[in-house]
């Protein structure tokens, strides 16, 4: 028996929206009107049995997009093509493709995509059209799971190859004689989900393709390039970029949609005087179960791992009280093997899975049918993440419905109660820095591996002599007689370089509950700390397990299923060090910085916190190494507010606190903090008031500046020190989240002034009483008034001690 009736999408949403306790925690409700199709005929010069494949598979013209992709290739054009998700992007550089191969077998074409399941994926889609057309293509993945007489097969025989930037760079370029019949033939390349190589990860695969084409030219082939993206800021330049051709833009959608409902939701507070708000993923279960009751596909994201199996947890044990589709209820994220990734895929598009609860895995193109609804439990950080998410639902030209639901951070806050930067704004720029000498450096040995140089050859931005003298220091390289450039090492470079920056190691999880251990999961190392730790509850698929150890050095967690009401949730503590300054310059209240930083992370402690309440249950010490990380940061000191003699003291205007009543509900220990920023302009500052006042600005410039520049919160790390053993102040730091860096800092350092103002606007305008997660972050005594110490260091670092007008980022280019 079950308890649960199908309903249409709609009428779902009008029920749930007729729940007075989830209506009012709705603050925007958008509703996006359905798009017809603007199609386009078949070009005459298509292969017949290309056409009659089509229309085999219901398909009887292109959408103007596909049919302008399609014309521009056949001229021999690159193109970037750039529209939403589920437009049929596919058929873009699939039928230019099948066409080559119909008018001459002998031809290759090279796909790349930026994982494993996507290529498997996109394979089997061309090989079904392949057939559907009566053509013999041989099409295969080439990537890490490829047998090896599979891999022979594929470099002799292989006419469309697919595989992935790594598999590109460790495994096919620096045995391009093996693959001389792809490199010879080779008519075009598809890079796929361009927006995804940004960073560092983006600027080792430019120097990929770099390498790619230089052995093309060698072997005689110029082959058209094919790039397909979600929405972003600036396809055709980070296309520039990444593959050092101008292409031509593709970016008027014609494929058709169905209506929308887009709703913000902002959980209601549960202490004004805090801040502290409801959980967003309590409220990500309230609106997707009743969905899920109703028989409509429906997709929940969250932004962490531990939050996938915790809102994947609660829906299942809320369907099992009542009798629901229990067993229809899948997690999917990053650790879980590929056989069960494969198979959650394969339930959604053939309807077997009604839900699924998923990290920004499921973000990227992988086939996953057709669903009803999508809600995301926090705002994913970008504007491109946040529509790619949303647009996993309503692929059926049928209503859908998206609700991002926000936590109490800052940025999610300010996203939620400004609907204009969601549905108008801009979306980010992908940025990449080819350039990065480390990064050029790695991939010019790779290449003089590869083949040598000539004399005064280009690589990137200009001729590379100078930079092979470098490296032939180090003994690696040689220039012979002739002048050329020769590898002279018996190293092999690109085993050395990893493109994504990361460990190339994972931990591997294995089960010892049965009687044979098996495999269940891995992780990547710097994950592992927090997620495998010994003592650690470890969730897969809404089962726990218990870590009873984990071998660092064999790289492999042990565990045990287990039930308890508890999960584990651990700490990271962050430490900075300064290593070179880049640029400097005076700023009110002290100095800007843009310099190169070591940021060192160590887990030290675990919580155990149960599910339901997070009530603080228990807690562990955690024993392992730490981990380092080299990247670039935008700091600002504070050594004007330092009185010779006095300790700490301000000579900048106190702030404007005229709105709120701050010396009124300041604590007795702060009444002379709070009355002397009123009154006087040399007020004395105690250390732990500055430590507090420090962290609370650094929260709010934090949060301006991943408005400001549109990027990503988690790409921005916080570190503030009282004093600073590098300039003997106190010091605000913010570090790019990526080894190296993207350019990030320097913008930050460019625009001190708007992140400062914007920061204090911010913290000013905010409605709570003494400081909250949505400004200065959580209060750790509720006996310190962070709000009216930050507030009173902002006056002192901004130029002028009037009250600010916070930026907006969709005024100001990034």
């Amino acid at each position: 028996m079950r308890t649960y009736a199908p309903a249409a999408t709609e009428v779902v949403l009008e029920r749930l929206l007729e729940e007075p306790s989830l209506a009012r925690a709705v603050t925007h409700h958008a509703h996006l009107p359905p798009r017809e199709a603007v199609t386009a005929p078949f070009p005459t010069w298509l292969d017949r049995r290309i056409v009659q494949g089509l229309e085999e598979r219901g398909i009887t013209s292109l959408y103007s997009h596909q049919a302008e992709a399609v014309e521009a290739v056949h001229a021999g054009e690159d193109i970037v093509v750039v529209t939403p998700t589920a437009s049929g992007k596919t058929l873009c550089y699939a039928l230019p493709v099948l066409q080559a191969l119909a008018e001459d077998p002998s031809a290759r074409a090279l796909f790349l995509f930026p994982t494993k399941a996507l290529g498997q994926d996109q394979v089997a889609e061309f090989a079904g059209l392949a057939k559907a057309s009566s053509l013999d293509v041989a099409a295969a993945t080439y990537d890490g799971d490829t047998p090896a007489p599979i891999r022979s097969a594929i470099r002799t025989a292989g006419q469309v190859v697919v595989t992935n930037p790594d598999m590109l760079h460790s495994a096919i370029l620096p045995h391009h004689t093996k693959w001389f019949q792809l490199f010879e033939q080779v008519q075009v390349i598809v890079i796929d989900e361009l927006h995804t190589y940004r960073g560092v990860f983006g600027s080792h695969v430019a120097n990929v393709i770099r390498r790619l084409l230089r052995l093309c030219a060698h072997y005689g082939s110029n082959p058209i390039i094919v790039c397909s993206s979600a929405t972003i800021g600036n396809p055709a330049e980070l296309a520039a970029q990444l593959t050092g051709r101008v292409p031509r833009l593709i970016d008027r959608n014609g494929a058709p949609a169905g209506a929308r409902h887009v709703l913000l939701v902002d959980p209601p507070l549960l202490d004004p005087a805090t801040g502290a708000r409801g959980s967003a993923l309590t409220h990500a279960e309230r609106w997707a179960l009743p969905f899920i009751r109703a028989g409509r596909q429906t997709i929940v994201f969250g932004r962490a791992r531990v939050a996938v199996e915790i809102i994947l947890t609660r829906l299942r044990e809320a369907l099992r009280e009542h009798l629901g589709p229990r067993s229809r209820i899948r997690g999917y994220r990053g650790g879980y093997l590929p056989t069960e990734r494969r198979a959650i895929e394969r339930g959604l598009r053939d309807g077997e899975i009604l839900g699924v609860v998923s990290t920004n895995a499921l973000e990227l193109g992988v086939d996953i049918g057709a669903l009803d609804v999508a809600v995301l439990a926090g705002y994913p950080g970008s504007v491109a993440g946040t529509w790619q998410q949303l647009g996993r639902a309503g692929r059926r030209q049928e209503v859908s419905v998206g609700v991002l639901i926000a936590s109490g951070s800052p940025v999610d806050q300010y996203v939620i109660h400004h609907p204009e930067f969601l549905l108008e704004g801009t979306p980010e720029e992908a940025r990449i820095d080819p350039d990065n000498l480390h990064v050029l450096l790695a991939h010019l040995r790779c290449a003089t591996f590869e083949r040598p140089f000539e004399p005064a050859e280009v690589f990137g931005p200009g001729p590379v002599d100078d930079l092979l003298a470098f490296i032939g220091e180090e003994g690696h390289v040689r220039q012979s007689s002739d002048g050329r450039w020769y590898w002279s090492s018996e190293n092999f470079p690109a085993s050395e370089v990893s493109l994504r920056t990361a460990a190339p190691e994972n931990v591997v999880i294995i089960d010892t509950t049965p009687d044979r251990p098996r495999v269940i999961g891995e992780t990547d190392l710097f994950s592992a700390q927090v997620l495998v730790h010994t003592q650690a509850i470890y969730l897969h698929e809404s089962q726990q397990y218990h870590v009873d150890k984990l071998d660092w050095g064999e790289r492999k967690a042990y565990v045990r299923k287990v039930d308890v009401d508890y999960y584990t949730y651990a700490n990271r503590a962050v430490t900075l060090k300064p290593l070179d300054v880049f640029a400097t310059d005076d700023a009110p209240g002290g100095s800007r910085v843009h310099g190169e930083v070591m940021v060192a992370s160590l887990v030290t402690l675990f919580k155990k916190l149960k599910f339901g309440t997070d009530e603080n249950v228990g807690w562990g010490p955690i024993d392992l190494p730490e981990l380092e990380l080299q990247t670039t940061a935008y700091w600002l000191t504070c050594e004007d507010v330092i009185r010779p003699g006095r300790g700490v003291a301000g000579p900048a205007e106190p702030a404007d606190l005229s709105s709120h009543t701050l010396a009124a509900s300041a604590p007795s220990r702060l009444a002379l903090g709070t009355a002397d920023v009123l009154s006087s302009r040399h007020t004395a500052w105690r250390k732990d008031d500055l430590d507090v006042a420090l962290l609370g600005a650094g929260r709010g410039i934090q949060a301006v500046a991943a408005v400001l520049l549109m990027c990503d919160p988690r790409d921005l790390g916080l570190v503030t020190q009282v004093r600073s053993p590098h300039s003997e102040a106190p010091t605000i730091y913010l570090y790019e989240a990526v080894p190296g860096g993207v350019g990030l800092a320097e913008r930050l350092w460019k625009r001190h002034d708007e992140l400062v103002a914007g920061a204090r606007a911010m913290i000013e305008a905010c409605g709570c009483d003494a400081g909250c997660p949505a400004c200065t972050g959580p209060r750790l005594d509720p006996e310190v008034n962070g709000k009216a110490l930050a507030l009173r260091l902002l006056a002192q670092l901004t130029a002028t001690g009037r009250r600010a007008a916070a930026p907006a980022a969709e005024a100001v280019p990034a």
